[in-house]
């Protein structure tokens, strides 16, 4: 079996499988866990700091399989400007998401105002993070366009003998 194809199954594997954790663990933190926890803001700040190693991870290896995946995928969608506009706005609702996360999970004053209101910022978090779901659903099952192999001149087209 090809080990570049082996690489690429791997790379979206582990892309797909920190989404589900990440997405999965911050919904759980949002409706059940911190709601039990709210009389007990120490053990919710314990919290805070275990899954804070969980968040940094899960961004570094959202960058690499990510870029990974990018540089493999973008030679099929030379000329797609639909797939490169997915991609770039999926790109930048990342980058948000990965700030909210950090502010969220972090300690320096400047984000403080981030956790002081932890359960809206956690649901903002939770949109983007599904429509950013959604982009990446789409632009994976609406394929690769066909390449026009139409060589035929337009009518305005000029030929030069």
């Amino acid at each position: 079996m090809d080990p570049q194809f082996l690489v690429s199954v791997l790379s979206r594997f582990l892309h797909v499988a920190t989404a589900v954790v990440l997405v999965g663990g911050l919904t759980a933190l949002r409706f059940v866990v911190a709601p039990a926890l709210a009389a007990h803001p120490e053990q919710m700040e314990a919290i805070r700091q275990r899954w804070k190693k969980y968040v940094h991870a899960g961004i570094g290896l959202f960058l690499i399989t990510g870029g990974y995946n990018y540089v493999v995928a973008i030679g099929n969608h030379q000329g797609d400007g639909a797939y490169h506009a997915l991609l770039g706005t999926k790109m930048l609702l990342a980058l948000v998401v990965f700030f909210l996360a950090s502010a969220l999970v972090g300690r320096s004053n400047g984000t403080q105002k981030f956790r002081d209101n932890s359960a809206r910022w956690k649901s903002i978090v939770l949109l983007i993070a599904f429509v950013i779901i959604g982009i990446s659903s789409f632009a994976k099952v609406r394929g690769i366009p066909a390449k026009s192999t139409d060589s035929e001149p337009t009518s305005d087209a000029v030929e030069v003998e």
